[in-house]
């Protein structure tokens, strides 16, 4: 019925009560379904609202906002996508750039300025997921196309591959010549709670309520599809621009991104720094960074064991990061003021030690740290005493809870735990949660000089709460010359490798490299760091 109902809105213009009413007229004939206009009166009684309801839920997430925007009708929309197969704020921005929409038959110059004035707000509108859930979704689905025949290659797209810490357009980009096969079987997938729209080349699927796009280019065209669907409008807009100078077709098909950028007179620009701000600028003179990767990571300084409020053994993390190939960890659970479901008592860091002691003898491959995520205090003292923490290899301190304190008393405990000797990293310092809390509102650009002028250093945290610090906060530390590290700051061994790719790509947002990373470094220059620090 609600397919019935969507069908004939779309078709037919079904906007309100009244036109509704013609349907119920006995000169109206329903094809196929005898009892379709006794169904339609009853839906009369209650209102054209329920129709209504059922086309606008039956479109894509952007296609259905442009029109609660008011700035057009659903058969306007409907000829949108029947003529240029538009299902995303992405595809209308194109649509409006390339001049498409007032081509279409019916529809003019106005509506086309309808939709460009509409779509800011669009944009803003759209609901955001945050960045670790939306991976979370689009992972399963992403290896399953990768393990289909007729499928080349297989991406994210739009603010979920640009690495953005929370998303709103889900969108996977997978080339193929003949998608057909894989389009079936894709939608008898289990995780799939409704279809809601397909075509010979484009896809959208409800997954654990949320929108997801998939889009499957041929393959000789996928390169520049892209490109378009990555983003960010403002990148697009300024290539536009730089294409434009240069007499280039921007849209012009290409089997590679880099192709794109080729015919530009550019490098490949990579998708976490594609925010429109000065990359191309960069690109254009030689400056573009080279982005630090997963491959770059040796250690991970930052996770939690049962000894706190881990799921798992010390053991089992020590096993897990083996396997991903890391040459030193450290094993840094919570102290007693941490909050923390579970934390590591004055009694537990001597049995803890002795523990980690035999898990050296156990894993020779892999250097294991024994330290602690310490607390700073309202005071700017730390939640265990000196001579407790002297007993640890690294120490981190963090700030988890603010004790109702103003910005500049936050900054002085903050102060006071990178002036202690014994305190290495500061770690996820905004403690903001995603997509709960927003983090403290602090001077950072003192915090950072202080970090420099201790030799302190300073975490980007991969947890999907924290991702913290942030892209444009990471790029402000680069500046202030502050040294940083990358950490899963995980509590179960089996997101420990997830949880380290979601900060090494919060960290390449904010044009990180890995001559800035600690962890990117051997163990010797870890250890020389400690010991400077420590004066030792």
């Amino acid at each position: 019925m609600l397919e019935a109902g969507a069908a004939l809105v779309r078709s037919r213009g079904i906007e309100s009560d009244a036109d509704l009413g013609l349907l119920v007229d006995p000169a109206v004939t329903f094809d196929g379904d005898p009892q379709l206009r006794q169904r339609f009166q009853h839906m009369y009684e209650a209102g054209a609202w329920v129709l209504l309801e059922s086309a606008i839920a039956d479109l894509p997430a952007d296609l259905r906002w442009l029109f609660e925007s008011g700035a057009v009708t659903i058969p306007q929309l409907a000829s949108i996508y029947e003529h240029l197969g538009a299902t995303s704020a992405a595809d209308l921005g194109d649509a409006v750039a390339r001049r498409s929409i007032r081509l279409i038959p019916g529809l003019d110059e106005t509506t086309e300025s309808a939709v460009a004035a509409a779509l800011p707000t669009l944009r803003r509108t759209i609901p955001r997921i945050p960045l670790g859930r939306a991976i979370g979704i689009v992972d399963p689905v992403i290896d399953y196309l990768r393990s289909s025949s007729g499928i080349e290659w297989v991406t994210p797209a739009g603010s979920l591959r640009r690495g953005q810490d929370s998303v709103g357009d889900m969108e996977i980009v997978a080339a193929s010549d003949n998608p057909g096969d894989v389009i079936e079987q894709l939608v008898r997938l289990p995780e799939v709670g409704r279809v809601l729209l397909t075509s010979e080349r484009r896809l959208y699927l409800l997954l654990d309520r949320v929108q997801l796009g998939v889009r499957f280019p041929r393959p000789s065209e996928a390169g520049a599809a892209l490109l378009q669907a990555t983003g960010s409008r403002e990148h697009i807009r300024r290539l536009e621009g730089f294409a434009r100078d240069r007499n280039v077709d921007l849209f012009a098909p290409a089997a590679t991104e880099d192709e794109v950028y080729a015919r530009l007179g550019l490098p490949f620009i990579p998708a976490e720094i594609r925010d429109g701000d000065d990359e191309i600028r960069a690109a254009r003179e030689g400056l573009l960074p080279r982005l630090v990767s997963r491959a770059d990571i040796r250690g991970d300084l930052h996770m939690h064991s049962s000894w706190s409020d881990g799921r798992d053994t010390a053991d089992a993390m020590v096993s897990a990061s083996r396997d991903l190939g890391y040459e030193y960890i450290a094993i840094t659970d919570h102290s007693p003021r941490s909050g923390a479901s579970r934390a590591l008592t004055i009694d537990g860091v001597s049995r803890q030690a002795e523990e980690i002691a035999g898990l050296r003898e156990r894993y020779p491959e892999i250097a294991i740290l024994h330290g602690c995520e310490v607390d700073i205090l309202p005071d700017g003292r730390l939640d265990f005493a000196d001579r407790i923490l002297q007993q640890f290899d690294i120490v981190l301190a963090s700030l988890h809870d603010d004790a109702g304190q103003a910005p500049e008393a936050l900054e002085r405990r903050y102060l006071a735990a990178m002036k202690h000797p014994l305190v290495a990293i500061i770690t996820h310092p905004t403690n903001r949660l995603i997509p709960y809390r927003r983090g403290y509102d602090l001077d950072y650009e003192r915090v950072f000089a202080a970090a420099v002028e201790t030799g302190t250093v300073v975490e980007i945290d991969g947890a999907p709460v924290h991702l913290d610090l942030d892209g444009a906060l990471a790029r402000r530390a680069l500046a202030a010359g502050a040294t940083l590290v990358i950490d899963s700051d995980c509590h179960r061994a089996d997101a420990l490798g997830r949880q380290m790719d979601l900060g090494v790509t919060t960290a390449r947002r904010g044009w990180v490299e890995a001559k800035h990373v600690l962890n990117a470094r051997p163990l010797s220059d870890v250890r020389e760091l400690l010991a400077r620090k420590r004066g030792t």
